[in-house]
């Protein structure tokens, strides 16, 4: 992305503060008039004091003169102090707000998305994080260069400039020639960091998603005693970004001495040339000062130009990272018409076919129907492609091929929010928020009574447990064991009290006692309502009114429990290796004794 790209694309945010950057702006040529002030006061001095020495006059007969020198630059610091305070304030104001625009309006965006995006390798946390971080607060330091930094520096160095002509036209050429070298020296340098600036983006971003795993993963890495590997991972990510930040210092060191030495060339060309015009007549001696101090308020901006500019093209880095997330417009989750209000709960999916971004195909050809008001289990070993279908049926993702519908309509003619409010969801591990037990379970009704959230927990078998902890449901949810978390999620199940009812492992964290108490509850929940259950308990698919066994993303065999055993094939040796795996013979004749 180029600045004008950026502007353009910034311009709805900075819109609401345009009286704002009106002021700045008149601020700004208040500001660059008052820079010109010490160069005209300066060769005013210097003329009238020569031209008093040759009249013979000695200091107290020139007490009026530096009395009115005193007053014209006192009066114009003051002038600076208020125009800069302004400016800061004003700077300031743009910049917390813009900043919280655009944090405000990325979270706001991705929320739209579709869960395919969070879960793509390129949008992982701890990178998605860094854009948009790093990202709206390049933005803002963007907008706040522009308007408090580069154009009043451009408005001194164009008056320095306009006053240099108007005293002498070649001493203005000079400065005119000497300004472009220093653009095409600072144009080049920022060609060449452009590259290095988008790896150092990229380094950062695999760094801070490194670090976020390595948290998360913290367990198992001192578990395998793979601390040394880890390190050595980091270290290596740290060295790259060493290399590429030393690479960056380099090119800026090469060329920050380049324009210094074109800038040198102009002081010194001007000083012979003004010299030279005073030797002949042609300018007072106090065009000197003048001339040299002009330079200087054209070429001072010019000399914090690059690092405005470095500043900018960082910016340009990141934003293109931040707009690359606001841009994602293949990822925003569409949402057709069809409310929920008759909703029966039948689902049918013809010919489906899934395949994951990353080119993995998870679903081949699957027909099956999942009638209104009955349990439903889907049963089959690890990758077999039980979860994928729960997305699908979520729509979290949407088919590669073929159709699924829901009483009839095609699924992604809903409305999705509708539809996710008529759908109850726990999974094998839910997420567990920030906060207390009560906020965690409302979190299934927002606006339900606290009384409907304890019978929720009683329903859970959670309660009698809270009511133990020292702030009972105040209590921080993300202290609790894993056991009791999984209640929380289902809690949150009973409190919104779906249609359709959707578990994925739901007892997989419990104990055999919570296990049997939320098989209870579950089964009661389950009467009239539309339930998919995925389990590799026994217990838990045993009862379902049909049941559906994968292999390899494909549906093999579905019936009853007792048609698909009598059948003898995949479905009969997944239950025997279940059962083999509790134990039962021993239990049973423990039981029987």
């Amino acid at each position: 992305m180029n600045i004008w790209e950026i502007i353009l694309r910034l311009a709805p945010f900075v819109k609401p503060y345009k009286f704002l950057v009106v002021i700045s702006l008149f601020l700004t040529l208040i500001g660059a008039l008052a820079a010109q002030i010490n160069p005209l006061v300066l060769r005013y001095t210097v003329d009238t004091i020569q031209q008093l020495l040759n009249e013979g006059k000695t200091a107290a007969g020139s007490a009026s003169l530096l009395l009115f020198i005193s007053a014209v630059l006192f009066g114009k610091e003051l002038v600076n102090i208020a125009v800069k305070y302004g400016q800061s304030m004003i700077g300031e104001r743009i910049r917390v707000n813009l900043s919280s625009q655009l944090s405000q309006y990325a979270v706001e965006r991705i929320l739209t998305y579709k869960y395919a995006f969070f879960a793509s390798d390129e949008n992982a946390t701890g990178k998605l994080q860094t854009r948009i971080d790093r990202g709206a607060e390049s933005l803002t330091r963007f907008v706040q260069r522009i308007f408090i930094d580069l154009l009043p520096l451009f408005a001194n160095a164009a008056l320095a400039l306009v006053l240099m002509f108007s005293a002498n036209v070649y001493v203005g050429l000079i400065a005119s020639v000497i300004m472009p070298i220093y653009f095409v020296l600072s144009w080049r340098q920022a060609g060449l960091l452009k590259g290095v600036r988008r790896g150092l983006r990229t380094l950062r971003e695999t760094k801070t998603n490194g670090l976020f795993n390595i948290i998360e993963s913290i367990i198992v890495i001192k578990s395998f005693v793979r601390e040394e590997y880890e390190r050595e991972k980091q270290a290596k990510l740290q060295n790259d970004l060493i290399d590429a930040q030393l690479k960056q210092r380099k090119t800026n060191y090469v060329f920050d001495a380049l324009k210094t030495f074109a800038e040198q060339i102009g002081v010194t060309f001007i000083i012979i040339l003004t010299a030279y015009l005073v030797l002949d007549g042609q300018m007072t001696i106090g065009a000197i000062m003048f001339h040299i101090l002009l330079f200087n308020n054209v070429s001072a901006p010019i000399r914090q130009l690059h690092r405005i500019y470095d500043e900018i093209n960082e910016a340009l880095t990141y934003a293109e990272g931040f707009f690359e997330v606001l841009d994602a417009s293949e990822s925003v989750e569409e949402s057709g018409a069809i409310t929920t209000a008759n909703l029966k709960g039948t689902f049918e999916l013809k010919n489906v076919n899934f395949t994951y971004p990353n080119g993995t195909q998870a679903l081949y050809e699957v027909n099956m129907t999942i009638p209104a008001g009955k349990t439903v289990a889907f049963v089959g070993l690890s990758g077999a492609g039980k979860s994928t279908l729960l997305n699908l049926l979520c729509k979290f993702y949407e088919p590669s091929s073929g159709e699924i519908t829901l009483d009839g309509a095609d699924l992604q003619d809903y409305d999705t929010h509708l539809l996710r409010r008529k759908i109850g969801l726990v999974l094998q591990k839910n997420h567990i928020f920030k906060g207390s037990i009560e906020e965690n379970i409302r979190y299934g009704e927002m606006n339900a009574r606290f009384a409907e959230v304890e019978n929720a927990a009683r329903d859970a078998y959670l309660h009698d447990q809270i009511v133990h902890l020292p702030h009972r449901y105040e209590s921080d949810a993300q202290q609790l064991s894993g056991g009791q978390q999984q209640r929380i999620a289902i809690a949150r199940l009973f409190l919104k009290d779906p249609p359709i009812i959707f578990l994925d492992e739901p007892t997989a964290s419990l104990d055999a006692i919570a296990t049997e108490q939320i098989k209870n509850s579950l089964d009661a929940i389950k009467e009239n309502r539309t339930t998919v259950v995925i389990s590799h308990s026994i217990s838990q698919i045993i009862d379902s009114d049909v049941i559906f066994v994968l292999k390899e993303g494909r549906v093999v065999e579905s019936g009853t429990h007792e048609q698909l055993y009598q059948s003898g094939a995949v479905y009969r040796e997944i239950f025997n290796a279940s059962a083999r795996s509790l134990n039962l013979d021993r239990i049973s004749k423990t039981l029987n004794s």
